[in-house]
């Protein structure tokens, strides 16, 4: 039974999260450093460049990457604070295991064994299947496609999936569908060249700032803004028409602009005609979607929607960008597919300032979701289900191909089946779902029924603290290897320093224990590069083919762009990944020429109906909960909560009200608030603001505990992406009774602590500390 040991109070102290402020050995001048190391910021999509600087093996600041093409020096807050996560107090610095009485320091020989006869222990009795492995998109793309190999080959289960099922999976599921690839259609440089940028469920200048430049580049050059989101955004509040749409009712909202836009003769016909199929039954699905219907549906005015598409239509050039506002949903694909109708239908697509693109929110969430650790894909972004595919990649690994396993559980449903006791064991990297999955509870109940659980992680998480086994691992900054941006472009990680005390490399400790399972032969490899290599070897010919890029590519041309396929007969043909060529330029813009990624060459318009989400508001529960980010954190806040200066632009989860609404509940700014689903509630306090619908209340979920809102969300999965749909739940809002109230302010105690150093402690007290 995987019970957290101590209380939450002794957890607090011991593993934190500690909020940390200054740099290892303090502030000192700014020539104070041994070594400047350009590389990336690690805390969204974007990947901005950043120099590292370092001294005595501790990152101890930074300097603006200037010559980086994407953010050009410029970093939003958690790049310019992302230094202060290494040489933290709370740092995993040797393997453990828990006890009654809390965690004991082992040896890796015994953290090591525990783990693998656990692991043969529950295999042996239920299964293959019965042990199952979450992964993260934090991680380097060649630690993603190495966690896809050890799943399949060392652990030989099926159950394996990633934290980006949380994020960008229905827009993946939505371009295959439409486009036959999963990429963003354009580098950013195309947002600039629009006339028209329609924004739609994303928070730009909160989740992805650096963005922000871009679209206010493009403006300046008179292009107009469309902004639609059930909260008036920062970006929404200078938009030329803002949408405030209700939560769930995208596809509405959508299918109401493409009707305009058909109705009116505002339609590409002879892009149509020679570039896409299925647009008549699409054409025949909104034939009935006027601004009236979607008007009722999304309390957005008729004439503003009609406003919206004839802007978008009329346009010579357009950009659709989107994020989880529109993906969080049972109908994310739906949503995302009805984006790509409009470009579709418009040509305004694959040619300068025409593209539809996702927004990236995880660091490397682009790259981890290509090459293997989803449970339904191979690399390459390979279908696991496909024989053909499955053959090449049996072939690149030198097994059988009946010895890759076939099509596993999804990160919720895995979940669910350890809650109902059928998936015995975890292995977890990089992935904090006790807070980042849907309704809490449920899986707090799960991870205790678990017979086994080791987890890889550099802090002890909410769902670390759970653990049987706790390895620690690195930061991105302690290893070597590549991500790819937001914009589809592969750029290197380089590594800064080396990871403290007794903390390894992740990929270090995979191969270890797939030594120890028997199975090291398939895994050969001295160093990441080596990684890197097969993985080149393994994409090619899959629409996410990499084979075409090298290390020494990615560093003198600040990135390559994939697809980068093979461009001669030898490296069409080679079975080894030192033959392979490297002459193509890369693909910044998909799709120029009219040329898509399905079989037949064509864009694929998708009919969509429109259908409610899986809940919604009744006599019981009258208010739409919606849930999102702060621009001071990151995800689940693993990391970020431990940043002293960004946690103090935003300390405690709030709840956005307005003030209509406010009033009628006679709630005032500042208050104490109870809000309740029938999944469970929390108590936070109010915010009252202008800046989202009367009807509608806003919760960010970067807080664990009894601060966490994904103790309130549902877990219902869009049917093809399996993704939760954290954007709609209805629920109820009161003022917090006494008891309530204590019960908030004690989590709000709990929530983290301040780091407390001595007078004079320096870099080398620092130092030692990391040593021992």
């Amino acid at each position: 039974m995987a019970k957290v040991p101590l209380t939450q109070q002794e957890m607090l102290d011991t593993y934190g999260p500690t909020l940390h402020y200054t740099p290892a050995g303090g502030f000192r001048t700014v020539e104070d450093y041994d070594r400047l190391v350009s590389t990336h910021c690690c805390f969204c999509g974007q990947q901005c460049g950043i120099n590292l600087k370092v001294k005595d093996n501790a990152v101890v600041g930074f300097e603006p990457r200037t010559e980086f093409p994407f953010n050009k020096g410029k970093l939003c807050p958690k790049g310019v604070k992302r230094y202060l996560q290494g040489s933290h107090p709370d740092r995993l610095l040797y393997p453990m295991k828990r006890t009654a009485k809390g965690y004991e320091r082992i040896s890796w020989e015994q953290a090591l064994e525990e783990t693998v006869q656990k692991i043969k222990d529950i295999q042996e009795k239920h299964g293959k299947d019965s042990f199952a492995m979450l992964s993260g998109v934090s991680l380097t793309t060649e630690k993603s496609y190495l966690v896809g190999k050890f799943a399949r080959l060392a652990l030989q289960t099926a159950n394996l999936d990633y934290n980006g099922r949380l994020c960008m999976v229905s827009a993946g599921a939505g371009n295959k569908k439409a486009y036959g690839i999963d990429r963003a259609s354009n580098s950013w440089e195309d947002i600039v060249k629009a006339r028209v940028i329609f924004v739609i469920g994303s928070n730009i200048a909160e989740c992805f700032p650096i963005t922000t430049d871009y679209v206010w580049r493009a403006r300046d050059q008179g292009a107009k803004l469309i902004y639609a989101d059930p909260r008036m955004v920062p970006m929404a509040r200078t938009a030329d028409l803002y949408l405030p749409l209700r939560p769930g009712t995208d596809s509405a909202l959508l299918m109401a602009m493409l009707h305009v836009i058909i109705r009116d003769g505002l339609t590409d016909e002879k892009f149509i005609a020679e570039h896409t199929t299925g647009f008549e039954a699409t054409k025949e699905a909104v034939k009935d979607a006027t601004p009236e219907w979607a008007a009722k549906i999304t309390g957005v005015p008729a004439k503003q929607i009609e406003k919206a598409a004839r802007w978008y239509g009329e346009a010579e050039t357009g950009m659709i960008l989107h994020a989880r506002g529109l993906e969080h949903h049972t109908k994310g694909v739906e949503n995302v597919v009805s984006c790509a109708n409009l470009a579709l239908a418009t040509g305004k697509i694959g040619r300068e300032g025409c593209g539809h693109s996702t927004i990236t929110g995880q660091g490397n969430g682009q790259g981890g979701r290509e090459h293997g650790h989803k449970c339904d894909q191979l690399p390459g972004n390979r279908d696991i289900t496909n024989p053909e595919h499955r053959k090449y990649i049996a072939e690149v690994w030198g097994v059988e191909e009946r010895e890759i396993p076939g099509k596993g559980l999804s990160a919720q449903e895995i979940l669910n089946e350890i809650h109902a006791g059928k998936i015995k064991g975890l292995l977890s990297i990089c992935f904090n779902p006790l807070v980042s999955l849907p309704d809490a509870n449920f899986n707090r109940e799960a991870l205790d029924k678990l017979e086994h659980y080791t987890v890889i992680d550099f802090f002890l998480s909410e769902t670390a603290q759970h653990a049987d086994i706790v390895l620690p691992g690195s930061l991105q900054e302690e290893d070597e290897g590549t991500t790819t941006s937001g914009e589809g472009r592969v750029i290197k990680i380089n590594q800064a320093i080396t990871p403290p005390g007794e903390a390894r490399k992740d990929w270090e400790i995979l191969l270890d224990i797939a030594k120890r399972l028997g199975r090291g032969k398939y895994f050969p490899y001295q160093n990441t590069r080596e990684i890197f290599e097969e993985l080149r070897l393994a994409s090619r010919g899959g629409t996410a083919d990499y084979s075409g890029i090298t290390w020494e590519r990615v560093e003198k041309e600040m990135g390559v762009f994939w697809p980068a396929p093979q461009t001669t007969e030898k490296g069409r043909k080679a079975l080894r990944p030192e033959d392979l060529d490297a002459n193509h330029p890369g693909t910044p813009r998909l799709f120029e020429g009219g040329k898509f990624y399905h079989p037949d060459g064509k864009g694929h318009f998708n009919a969509v109906a429109w259908r409610e989400s899986a809940e919604v508001v009744d006599a019981q529960y009258p208010i739409w909960l919606t849930t999102g980010r702060v621009v001071s954190q990151y995800l689940s806040g693993t990391q970020t909560r431990r940043i002293g200066p960004l946690v103090d632009q935003y300390p405690n989860p709030r709840m956005e009200i307005h003030p209509r609404l406010a009033q009628k509940l006679n709630i005032k700014d500042g208050e104490w608030v109870t809000v309740k689903t029938r999944r469970g509630q929390i108590t936070i306090k109010a915010l009252v603001v202008n800046t989202i619908r009367p009807d509608t209340v806003f919760v960010p979920y970067h807080w664990g505990g009894k601060q966490s809102i994904n103790m309130l969300t549902q877990r219902a999965l869009d049917p093809v992406s399996k993704i939760p749909e954290f954007k709609v739940s209805a629920c109820v809002v009161a003022k917090a009774t006494p008891e309530e109230i204590r019960e908030g302010e004690e989590a709000e105690r709990l929530a983290s602590k301040t780091e407390k150093l001595p007078l004079n402690y320096g870099l080398g007290e620092r130092r030692k500390e990391f040593s021992r």
